[in-house]
């Protein structure tokens, strides 16, 4: 009798999923369904109560659903990585949906004809995959002890919302121009969502010196010599590190009357400005500052833009131990010694208090916009510190 039971049962699903992939659901019929199961319409109701009970038990028993959370879970527990958790989801997702194409057309395409018991079922059933896929992201993270820049439940309905978007896109047009093979789109996907997350550990505090200090550096270095003013100077007008700044070289520069530019040749390939004005206050001109004098001071041949004193160029190491002989005895307003990378942070910070986008600043540092995540909530804190000190000063 079970085995009866379950047989007219699951000839009713069939049904069900046959002709609403055929004819849609809002075209087809609880009577339709009945005959094509070869049972009479009252089976069907006493099975399923009406046409929504159908239509989510059809769903939850298709191949995209089918034993859905119990396998997340499974799947969890297996997992090594985030990465790998994302990457096979997704794949698995893909893989279910390409089994019932014109089911999920049918789902998408008749959204907006649906009744309001049709929209009910559908949308509880979506809400229930979105947990499961949020639980199974969660037990991920949490293993890896890493951390997620938007709430764990928004990236997981984003996710299936993208799946769905592009397996529509493939079932109705079966081509996508923006990627080459499933397998780029995957992988577009999976970095997408590791860029909202994190380990803990890993997230970076940026501590920016204040332009009281910056200025006083820069004047320790010109009283010590023209070298170490322009070393100091270069820290701070560009943003380089120091193992950039020791790989270049003359021919690196393009000056002239509107602009000073240096040419970054190794790692992340690009042109960088020379800033002349440095937290509030000019260091001369495109053709007349610290390091143009120092280049003019020169009388050697030597390609290299910073050289040591025994006339060779200068390496990273030792454009590091300048810096502490520079900044020896100075503090941090944290109470710490400055550390040479607060030039860069310093840099950073400045220009994007001067309106410069994230964007472009991934381009002029070779940051990532992960990378430089953190930079978004110190320009945040500056800029509610300005604001309360305006503030201040428009009450007096």
């Amino acid at each position: 009798m079970a085995t009866q039971l379950t047989s007219t049962r699951q000839r009713l699903i069939d049904a069900a999923l046959q002709l609403f992939s055929i004819q849609g659901i809002t075209e087809t019929t609880t009577r339709q369904i009945a005959e094509l199961a070869q049972v009479n319409e009252v089976t069907l109701f006493r099975h399923f109560g009406n046409k929504q009970g159908l239509l989510l038990a059809a769903i939850s028993e298709s191949a995209v659903f089918k034993d859905f959370g119990e396998s997340l879970r499974e799947k969890a527990s297996q997992t090594s990585s985030l990465h790998q958790a994302l990457k096979d989801y997704a794949s698995d997702r893909l893989q279910a949906l390409e089994q019932v194409p014109e089911l999920v057309l049918s789902v998408v395409g008749e959204s907006r004809r649906y009744s309001s018991e049709h929209q009910q079922v559908i949308g509880e059933y979506l809400t229930q995959a979105n947990q499961y896929v949020a639980e199974y992201i969660v037990t991920v993270i949490e293993r890896e002890q890493l951390q997620t820049n938007l709430p764990v439940s928004q990236l997981a309905s984003l996710l299936n919302s993208l799946l769905l978007g592009y397996a529509a896109i493939q079932f109705t047009t079966g081509f996508q121009a923006l990627w080459q093979s499933r397998d780029e789109f995957l992988e577009s996907l999976v970095e997408l969502f590791l860029n909202q997350v994190e380990a803990e550990s890993s997230v970076e505090k940026i501590i920016d010196l204040p332009a009281n200090l910056v200025h006083t550096i820069l004047q320790k270095a010109k009283k010590i010599e023209l070298r170490d003013y322009a070393l100091m100077y270069v820290l701070f007008a560009t943003g380089l590190s120091a193992l950039e700044i020791a790989n270049l070289e003359r021919v690196h520069q393009i000056i002239d009357r509107d602009r000073y530019l240096l040419q970054i040749t190794q790692g992340s390939v690009r042109q960088v400005p020379v800033n002349q004005w440095i937290l509030g206050k000019r260091y001369g001109s495109y053709t007349r500052n610290p390091l143009t004098q120092w280049l003019k001071s020169r009388k050697d041949n030597e390609a290299a833009l910073f050289l040591n004193d025994a006339g060779l160029p200068l390496s990273e190491i030792e454009i590091q131990q300048r810096w502490q002989i520079i900044t020896q005895g100075l503090l941090t307003p944290e109470g710490q010694a400055p550390v040479i990378v607060q030039t860069q942070q310093t840099w950073c910070v400045e220009m994007l208090m001067k309106g410069m986008t994230l964007e472009n600043l991934s381009m002029l540092t070779g940051q990532s916009l992960k990378q430089l995540k953190p930079y978004i909530q110190r320009v945040k804190e500056k800029i509610a510190i300005e604001q309360a000190i305006q503030r201040d000063r428009d009450s007096q």
